[in-house]
């Protein structure tokens, strides 16, 4: 069946979170989609504000959805068709406490996570020098849960962005002063900042649901997070008929860990605009971003 004038969409709205490979790689997607006719807006958002807004449409698709932090919605929402699963990226990503290599130096037995807690003071700060501080963002690991059924002697402090973190972690890395911090792979500190995450028990499902999987028996979430998690997409399910071209993309789009590490470089380490960063990151995957190109759908700009 053929879309009427009012049903085609010519507008593509693209959320922005809060970190910065995704926000780098959306407006790189998004000049593709400028290149096939039509228009882009970009909205900031925090993550759990955009499943909404991609069922009703508001947004068109997310081009980054992590599993540690995102797969409990994106999972419910796929099931319930308000939103449709797009692909998954070849990538193998990982979302975890994390210090910089220096640190093992004063912190033998790293990166076991009893090690650390055994160091736990090595990370304290001088307002509460009796507990070490894991420092992360606005994003849910269930960290708490995890200090507490490992029982480890350790606070969290939650930064307001990620460039707070990266401050946080330059400063440390200036001084040589042991920090623990989030941080996930691909990013830009893969390229420059050499660092382990943390080993703690071996993830496994039933650690989020079962209290006596585990060393706790009486708590969950006793262990890590998963060490080869999936990068996926997500978009509004009336994409594919709305626009074939643009739904055809977003299918195709398919990260490695240098695109990804890359995008985050490029404004972190090298300092670029957004939409710059956006720019170089075409120019060097260029090869790779022409196989997602459908030459029908480029207009004459």
């Amino acid at each position: 069946m053929k879309l009427s004038a009012s049903e085609k969409l010519s507008e593509i709205a693209i959320p922005l979170n809060n970190w910065m490979s995704q926000r780098v790689l959306s407006y790189a997607i998004g000049d593709i989609i400028e290149q096939y006719g039509n228009t882009v807006t970009y909205h900031d958002m925090p993550a759990g504000d955009q499943w909404g807004a991609m069922q009703k449409g508001l947004v068109h698709f997310q081009i980054e959805i992590w599993q540690q932090s995102m797969a409990g919605q994106f999972n419910r929402m796929v099931a319930n068709n308000l939103i449709a699963d797009l692909g998954i990226h070849q990538v193998v990503v990982r979302e975890e406490w994390w210090y910089p290599e220096f640190v093992e130096q004063v912190c033998p037995g790293l990166p076991d996570w009893k090690a650390l807690d055994q160091c736990a003071l090595l990370f304290a700060k001088e307002s509460n020098p009796e507990k070490g501080v894991f420092y992360t963002i606005d994003w849910d690991y269930q960290d708490a849960d995890l200090i507490r059924s490992l029982k480890m002697n350790f606070t969290i402090e939650r930064l307001q962005n990620e460039d707070q973190l990266w401050r946080k972690l330059e400063i440390a890395w200036l001084n040589k002063e042991p920090i623990v911090l989030i941080n996930w792979t691909p990013n830009w500190t893969d390229l420059h900042i050499p660092g382990r995450f943390v080993e703690f028990p071996s993830y496994s499902i039933e650690c989020e649901t079962d209290a006596s999987w585990g060393i706790n028996s009486t708590l969950i979430n006793d262990c890590g997070n998963p060490k080869k998690g999936w990068l996926r997409k997500a978009g509004w399910p009336g994409l594919e008929r709305a626009n074939p071209c643009v739904y055809n993309l977003i299918k195709k789009v398919d990260f490695s860990a240098d695109m990804i590490a890359d995008a985050s470089s490029f404004v972190v380490f090298d300092g670029h605009k957004e939409k710059k960063a956006a720019k170089r990151w075409l120019i060097r995957y260029q090869n790779e971003v022409n196989k997602w190109i459908e030459p029908t759908c480029l207009v004459n700009i």
